[in-house]
């Protein structure tokens, strides 16, 4: 129960907190409309072609905050308020999961490697599960190890996933300034929207690393 509170709640609260600030810098500056007019979709489409990249589709899907690119297919998708919006959050989100494109593009080794381990993400994600039930309700040693390699495999997947993120926000600011899209007093609300969403995938990282820590711990037992 030590072991819970110090390592487990703390990073729930971290979780939590990194939710609120995106939710309410997001939506701060989905408020807050470009001069420029344009939306989101218009804004991808300017900084990949910027860069080249002729091969992506940009499609609106549904739900709110559901913007990824796909590798794998060469779409981006962009969620309806960020695909037609023109505020200063959907340019940024936008230019953002263009800068995903650009990473595919130039070959950038670390979003390889998230490519790489999203198969073996996948298979500890319905992994953990069993391992959470078996190991701590029927105490099965056998599953509290499978669940610190389950969490060992998230852990590095998260941990890699940081720098893909962070080098995305950091091409998405540069594309909007050097192409005019954003004037330069424009530009502090696209980075406070990304640096918010940027702690998301930190809170990510430190969660995945707490069970790896507890389960590792329990496994010692």
């Amino acid at each position: 129960m030590i072991l819970y509170l110090t390592l487990i709640i703390p990073t729930m609260l971290l979780g939590l907190w990194a939710q609120h600030r995106i939710g309410s810098t997001y939506k701060r500056f989905s408020q807050v409309k470009s001069r420029s007019g344009i939306t989101g979709a218009e804004a991808a489409n300017y900084v990949m072609r910027q860069a080249g990249i002729t091969d992506v589709t940009i499609q609106p899907i549904q739900g709110h905050l559901t913007d990824h690119y796909d590798p794998t297919h060469k779409r981006l998708c962009l969620s309806e308020e960020n695909f037609r919006g023109t505020s200063l959050a959907a340019l940024g989100v936008a230019a953002h999961e263009a800068g995903h494109a650009i990473q595919h593009k130039v070959d950038y080794s670390m979003l390889n490697a998230r490519m790489a381990l999203v198969p073996a993400t996948q298979i500890a994600s319905q992994i953990l599960p069993f391992a959470i039930i078996g190991g701590f309700i029927f105490h099965a040693t056998g599953l509290i190890l499978l669940g610190v390699i389950a969490y060992a495999i998230l852990t590095v997947f998260q941990l890699v996933t940081l720098p893909v993120e962070f080098d995305a926000s950091k091409r998405a600011v540069a594309q909007l300034d050097g192409l005019g899209i954003l004037d330069q007093d424009e530009l502090p609300g696209v980075k406070k929207t990304l640096n918010a969403a940027g702690w998301t995938y930190v809170a990510a990282f430190v969660t995945s690393l707490a069970w790896l820590l507890y389960f590792l711990a329990a496994s010692r037992r």
